[in-house]
């Protein structure tokens, strides 16, 4: 009896001996990899980022262009305002007279040397004459007195080259001083040619 207990237990032993010798050991879990999808999306992203950072580089060096382009032009219109005004008052620049006489001064054919290359330069320049008078002589002679003296500077520039048909003239004679006291200092201002434009003179051209 007691042999058979015995024998009864090495048979379960090794029946749980073989059991356990012929279980399949489970696999280990693989580790999960990224998906194809999530691949794209991060590769997608990169690309978006990108894509992003050129656009405001490219927005900001516009802008800049833009910035540079508008100080330029207006530098550049500010300095053809100041030509302008120069030439303007090169332009305006009176010649004078010795008493009762309408001959060009050598100094003031300097002035009118300087008035030629503008108006050469400026085709569209139009021009008015007036001469001038002191107040010593009468009306009649004075307004003809201006009138020789308005004459003579514009045969001047006619001769060197202007369109007689770009320069008026006028007499004022003695009407119009611009000094005021009866002395020979204000009647050498008073006796004189004044220049005006009247057309061609809103963006001159400096020669």
């Amino acid at each position: 009896m007691r042999r058979l207990h015995l024998l009864v237990l090495v048979g379960l032993a090794a029946a749980a001996a073989a059991g356990a010798c012929g279980r399949t050991p489970e696999p280990e879990a693989a580790a999960p990899q990224p998906g194809t999808d999530s691949i794209a999306a991060a590769d997608r992203a990169r690309q978006d980022s990108i894509a992003a950072a050129q656009a405001e580089a490219e927005r900001r060096a516009r802008e800049e262009a833009e910035r540079v382009a508008r100080e330029r032009a207006a530098e550049s219109a500010a300095a053809m305002e100041r030509a302008t005004a120069e030439v303007r008052a090169m332009v305006a620049t009176m010649v004078h007279f010795d008493f009762d006489k309408s001959a060009i001064r050598p100094d003031d054919a300097a002035i009118l040397d300087q008035k030629i290359p503008i108006l050469q330069a400026n085709p569209d320049l139009r021009i008015r004459i007036a001469g001038h008078c002191d107040e010593r002589g009468s009306d009649e002679y004075n307004l003809a007195l201006g009138n020789r003296r308005a004459i003579a500077a514009k045969q001047y520039l006619v001769s060197h080259g202007i369109d007689a048909g770009r320069i008026e003239t006028v007499s004022y004679g003695e009407e119009r001083p611009i000094a005021m006291e009866h002395d020979e200092d204000s009647w050498a201002q008073n006796r004189r040619d004044e220049f005006e434009i009247l057309s061609g003179g809103d963006l001159l051209r400096t020669p």
